[in-house]
């Protein structure tokens, strides 16, 4: 039995060869089929369609498989720090200490924005969406940096280019925050950890107050563990295909940034916040919002529950569920937002309905949830998103250009009019 696969058409028969990758996925390589038979294959949202080889990370939807580089994102959520696990994205290796030290040290120093940007935050008009502002400021970045446009896949430039990136778009987020609220900024403190500084530049009084709870600040590293890369997920594709024309490394996170702001792929957490507060806003009975979702001929959606890729428990819920319920004993809040989103989580878990199509709890769900007990306004978790993506984004820039991607070109099938002559004005 051959292991390649044929494609048989017009009488004509090709032989294509397939490619296992290293946990057994099989792809048929069709590089050559429009050279060879002019036909191309339609594969609209490319949702059969491997765009490229990546050793960065793997998901088995299935079997609720996510692991970078190898390591499962259980182990890297109990033993590692998101610097930890973003160098790893990174580098494709555990760091030893002396490259954790030199890889923390200045995204801890380099924090701080030039005056010229912190205006510009301040400039944006009211109402902004912050990821607007996100994508806007990093491409500004660039124009701070212009000896790092041109930078090669490996070496100190994109070391150093990489490295920005995740310094300032914290401070970035922080300071439009404060900005929308009429605070202060706050000035990044450098003795602090990544998400520690992160959340005082958010809520802090000054660079030297730092009051928040340990399990918030180790929620919001978690956060961003969970979220650092995903596959070839729509904004990651996008990156590759920015960076496919060579384009930079800001421009290109930045459009991945554009592509993440998509209420299809970042906004499901603020989609769930959304749903509780128009159950608790209208009081509805959860029994009654629980059969609406149920019913076919009924919109009523139940947020955050499913996921596209995993057909089992999404991994990351799993744990991500321990650090809420964590974070809000700490907390002790009450707010009713909260009460719903437990009961609506214990009914989805013990309804037949949802249990036999797994439709669980995924890691929007609670991401939402935590978010909102951590005081991030909703039109900020998917900003929080995209710091906790950030390595994965550059992770497959570097990698697309270390295979030497050509530039990405898809095809189309063209449906639209055939030959037509041109009507005078007068004419028509």
């Amino acid at each position: 039995m051959s292991e390649n696969a044929f494609i048989e058409y017009d009488g004509k028969k090709l032989e294509l060869e397939t490619m296992i990758g290293s946990e057994n996925e099989v792809g048929v390589d069709i590089t050559q089929l429009r050279a060879k038979t002019g036909m191309i294959t339609l594969d609209p949202g490319y949702g059969n369609t491997g765009s490229c080889t990546s050793d960065i990370t793997y998901i088995d939807g299935n079997k609720g498989i996510l692991r970078y580089r190898g390591y499962s994102i259980e182990e890297l959520a109990e033993k590692s720090t998101f610097l930890e696990s973003a160098f790893l994205t990174l580098y494709g290796h555990l760091p030893s200490q002396a490259e954790l030290d030199a890889f923390e040290a200045p995204i801890s120093a380099d924090a701080d924005l030039p005056q010229s940007m912190k205006d510009q935050i301040v400039a944006f008009p009211e109402g902004a969406p912050p990821m607007a502002v996100l994508s806007a400021m990093l491409n500004t970045l660039a124009c701070h940096e212009t000896d790092l446009l041109t930078i090669p896949h490996d070496g100190a430039e994109f070391d150093r280019a990489a490295g920005k990136i995740m310094a300032k778009s914290t401070t970035i987020a922080a300071a439009h925050y404060r900005a929308t609220q009429g605070l202060p900024f706050i000035a990044p403190n450098p003795k602090l950890s990544y998400s520690g500084n992160f959340l005082n530049m958010m809520f802090g009084q000054s660079a030297d107050t730092y009051e928040i709870l340990p399990e918030v600040e180790a929620a919001i590293d978690l956060f961003f563990i969970l979220h650092a890369d995903h596959e070839q997920n729509c904004s990651t594709s996008t990156v590759r295909m920015v960076g496919s024309s060579r384009a930079n490394l800001f421009s290109s996170v930045s459009a991945g940034v554009g592509a993440l702001w998509g209420p299809l792929h970042g906004g499901a957490n603020a989609a769930v916040i959304d749903m509780l507060e128009n159950i608790h806003t209208n009081g509805i009975k959860l029994s009654d919002y629980v059969d609406a979702a149920k019913d076919k001929n009924n919109d009523t959606k139940l947020m955050g529950f499913g996921h596209r890729v995993y057909k089992s428990f999404d991994p990351r819920a799993k744990i991500l569920k321990t650090q809420v319920d964590s974070v809000l004993a700490a907390l002790n809040i009450d707010d009713p937002l909260l009460d719903i989103a437990k009961e609506l989580e214990q009914v989805a878990l013990n309804d037949e309905y949802f249990v036999s199509r797994n439709l669980y709890p995924n890691v929007d769900f609670y991401s939402g949830i935590l978010l909102s007990a951590i005081g991030i306004p909703v039109s900020m978790f998917t900003v929080l998103f995209a710091i906790g993506r950030a390595p994965g984004w550059m992770a497959n820039w570097r990698e697309m250009l270390s295979h030497n991607q050509r530039i990405c070109r898809p095809r189309q099938v063209y449906t639209g009019a055939n030959l037509r002559s041109y009507v005078p004005v007068s004419e028509r």
